[in-house]
């Protein structure tokens, strides 16, 4: 099988990352390596000696590395966040990069034109929407197909109140594309429903997960019961329900805690709302975690609990089953799609999340059986099968030929 080039563009990357995006795109570029695929990874600059820990990461003599690009660009960023980095920068950079996060995006998009010149490739791939117009533009420079992949829509990252100048990007990403990618059927629907996209343009490829052994820690807080919530404290994770379905579970398990571990815009208010529903002394706020701290959050847990209001996937369900707790996941989630031995619920039902996680608290025998069935049914989660699925996909367009 001869090598395909790729030129990906994309914005996260571990261990420099702030969500399940830099974790995809970390598995999807060491699953296309192991299948015949050299990968140039455009991103938003990294600290000094990033890329020496990158290479480690991925394994000596893989076939994949990164192309920096000066940019204060950060994954899941705002244009108020963005203005506040911009603020903090020491002032000689303030010459070079922009004040406005749309500005930095037309800014990494026209640099896309000069790397796609210099670097071999066969094919583009570029990973939602703040990398779209580089992709657009880097196929223009080089006549290359261009692939998208669309991660979470701006629709459901909004809780259906996108911003208009987001939206727009997308739906340009998608028209100028040869081929969509994207996570679930859940979200392909979306695509279809909003941006009137063909149906045979859209290929889903659910994400697969690292075969790596997973440590184990001994918690602290195992007195108690303890149920958690590892993400993005956003309006798309429903930490906002999360918090509700902790006050009804205390009435029946008054010696349960519950843990947030992550942060975001909402996080505030979810505080706020711990302390109206006279909670907060059973609810732990640890912020964003990351390395063997995920990996401690889950062996503290007697069950994860996924409320995602829209959830292109959820691979943190995977990670979950990996380190051994059970998962209860909304059906509003790719990854609900894939995983028979998961609780499901629908985000908006606190009753019946309450009655689930309550199960599993009060009857051990229930928390065994997900348990060990979905230790069980996780091992069949990979990152070759979506990497063989999206060089197909490559393969299909042209590239390599």
């Amino acid at each position: 099988m001869s090598k395909l080039k790729v030129l990906m563009f994309g914005w996260e990357f571990p261990p420099f990352k702030s969500g399940g995006l830099g974790t995809a795109c970390y598995g999807l570029t060491k699953g296309l390596a192991r299948n015949g695929c050299e990968v140039t990874f455009v991103m938003p600059v990294t600290p000094e000696g990033a890329k020496a820990r990158f290479v480690k990461l991925i394994g000596a003599g893989n076939n994949v590395r990164i192309r920096k690009v000066d940019s204060l660009l950060k994954a899941y960023q705002t244009s108020e966040s963005y203005e506040d980095g911009y603020l903090y920068t020491p002032s000689n950079l303030k010459k070079v990069y922009g004040k406005n996060l749309f500005a930095e995006v037309q800014r990494y998009s026209v640099l896309a034109k000069k790397i796609a010149k210099e670097e071999e490739h066969d094919i583009i791939h570029s990973h939602d929407w703040m990398t779209y117009r580089a992709g657009i533009n880097a196929k223009k420079a080089t006549k290359k197909p261009l692939i998208v992949h669309l991660h979470a829509t701006e629709f459901d990252r909004t809780g259906g109140h996108p911003d208009g100048r987001i939206s727009h990007i997308e739906w340009l990403g998608l028209k100028e594309a040869d081929k969509i990618i994207t996570n679930s059927e859940y979200t392909k629907k979306n695509i279809i429903k909003h941006y009137k996209v063909p149906a045979d343009k859209i290929e889903v490829v659910h994400w697969g997960i690292d075969d790596v052994d997973v440590p184990h820690f001994d918690s602290p807080l195992k007195k108690d019961k303890i149920v958690l919530f590892l993400g993005r404290v956003t309006l798309q994770k429903g930490p906002d329900y999360f918090i509700e379905v902790a006050k009804k579970v205390l009435q029946y398990e008054p010696d349960t805690k519950f843990i947030i571990a992550g942060d975001g815009d909402m996080l505030p208010r979810i505080i706020n709302r711990a302390a109206e529903l006279g909670i907060t002394d059973r609810v732990i706020f640890t912020g964003s975690l990351t390395g063997d701290d995920v990996h401690k959050a889950f062996s503290t847990a007697d069950l994860y609990v996924m409320p995602s209001v829209s959830e292109p996937f959820g691979l943190v369900a995977l990670e979950s089953l990996k380190n051994g707790t059970p998962v209860l996941i909304s059906k509003q989630s790719g990854v609900a799609e894939v995983l028979k031995h998961a609780l499901k619920v629908d985000f908006w039902d606190i009753n019946e999340m309450a009655n689930k996680i309550v199960g599993v608290l009060r009857y051990n025998a229930i928390k065994e059986e997900l348990r060990e069935r979905g230790m069980h049914e996780v091992q069949k989660f990979n990152l070759d099968d979506p990497a063989r699925k999206v060089r197909q996909i490559y393969t299909a367009m042209g590239g390599g030929r």
